[in-house]
């Protein structure tokens, strides 16, 4: 039960996060602009999912890119879009807190 539900949220096998931010992935936070201004990863950046396929010019696709939401659902969400337009390299980081906790 529980690796069908880390399989539907996109989380693998366990990821180093800050070995990849170390390395120079780019955080991608994919919450609502408010959100993100309420708290975010210092050096993330900000592109809400629904902005997100008009947007991917902004990203590099030869860096790794580790998304990230308020609980892993829209990061989810971003991992597939990035992946099915040709981003190798996707990780899901889960909520942002999570994630921040993980890399610090």
């Amino acid at each position: 039960m529980i690796s069908f539900i880390r399989k539907a949220l996109g989380l693998g096998p366990k990821v180093n996060y800050a070995e990849l931010v170390a390395n120079g992935a780019i955080i991608l936070d994919v919450r609502t602009k408010g959100e993100y201004q309420g708290g975010h990863i210092k050096g993330s950046v900000n592109i809400p999912l629904n902005d997100l396929n008009r947007s991917l010019s902004k990203l590099k696709k030869d860096k790794p890119v580790i998304t990230c939401c308020a609980s892993g659902m829209r990061s989810a969400s971003a991992k597939s879009i990035l992946k099915s337009n040709g981003f190798s390299e996707v990780y899901n980081g889960g909520g942002w807190m999570s994630l921040e906790n993980k890399i610090s």
